[in-house]
């Protein structure tokens, strides 16, 4: 072979010199880029919490339960039982140690055939209990960041219309031989006809009420936030009667719910199995209906988002009242309105 051939065959192309330096500076800027992520999270966490395990971070979060109510924290600790009999080692598994696989992979074992609201209160306490971590400098971030809610089903909600409402009651009030046949058709008068739920209604004691000032002072049961309404016209002869007689502390229900009554009235009278949250929707729908602002509907039901999930949940009552209020738009004068002067 001529020499000049072998210098040729036996010589390195200079492109391939080029790109192995381009890999060799690739991997020095990942090899510095893991550097200064794991500095980052050296400053961001606490060495001497480093080995704390999932489930001493389970049980540190328990301890925040206090504030919710007796039922959400019953939840809550179901879905901690359930994390520690089932995520193997989690009394010993460094908190740290646990990738966003980890949580993805668990989920999907446990709650991938289960609706949309069990799956979405499993997710809330996993990522409440990463987060809490986070904030105490345990881990630097949570592995269950990058998880989201499922979207739920919307729910057919029955809702009774005012003349089927007030067959109920007098159905259940008719019901003679049963001894609490009155007591209950007044807890079900009272929560169509004050637009109160069934925890707030029974938590009422002489005390909430102010008949002179014409308002009852009652608390929302989830938010555990104080609210007042007013003693509708609709319902003042009922909350004088359940006020009668009865001492400063003194409940003005005896019963907790009326559930039972409600159910065989409904079935005696061949209507769909209305509940309690029922007779509060028609009393919204009511009140949406005859004209009344949201926002003061809100405020009568304890919310504090000026009417937003009012007008979101029942926008399908909004637009018949939007279209009758779209009529009185016209180029003349309604009979009730009254013309104003102006003065000199």
């Amino acid at each position: 072979m001529h020499q000049r051939d072998f210098r040729l065959c036996n010589r390195r192309p200079a492109y391939s010199l080029l790109a192995g330096r381009g890999a060799q500076k690739h991997e020095a800027r990942e090899a510095d880029s893991e550097d200064a992520d794991f500095r980052r999270d050296l400053g961001r966490t606490d060495a001497r919490a480093s080995n704390t395990s999932f489930g001493a971070a389970l049980d540190k979060y328990a301890r925040t339960f206090g504030g919710l109510s007796p039922s959400s924290q019953k939840d809550k600790r179901a879905v901690i039982g359930k994390l520690k009999a089932t995520w193997f080692g989690i009394n010993t598994l460094p908190l740290r140690t646990i990738k966003p696989s980890d949580v993805s992979a668990w989920l999907s074992r446990h709650c991938g055939n289960k609706g949309a609201s069990y799956h979405n209160s499993v997710l809330t306490v996993i990522r409440d209990a990463f987060d809490l971590a986070v904030k105490d400098r345990i881990i630097a971030d949570s592995p269950a960041a990058h998880l989201k809610y499922r979207r739920r089903a919307a729910p057919i909600r029955l809702t009774p219309t005012f003349e089927q409402f007030k067959q109920i009651v007098a159905n259940v009030r008719a019901q003679t031989q049963n001894r609490e046949a009155e007591q209950s058709a007044d807890f079900i008068d009272f929560i169509g006809l004050a637009g109160l739920g069934q925890a707030e209604a029974r938590a009422l004691t002489r005390a909430d009420v102010d008949l002179d000032a014409g308002r009852i002072i009652t608390y929302r049961h989830k938010t555990r936030q104080g609210f007042v309404i007013p003693v509708f016209p609709q319902v003042r002869a009922l909350v004088e009667k359940l006020c009668s007689g009865k001492a400063h502390h003194e409940r003005l229900f005896k019963h907790d719910d009326a559930a039972k009554a409600l159910s065989n009235a409904c079935k005696r009278l061949g209507l769909p199995p209305f509940t309690h949250r029922a007779l509060r929707r028609m009393f919204i729908v009511r009140a949406i209906e005859r004209g009344v602002d949201v926002k003061v509907i809100a405020e009568w039901q304890g919310h504090r988002d000026g009417g937003k999930l009012i007008l979101n949940t029942y926008s399908h009552v909004r637009r018949p009242h939007s279209e009758r209020m779209a009529a009185l738009m016209t180029d003349g004068e309604p009979e009730n309105v009254i013309p104003i002067t102006a003065q000199a």
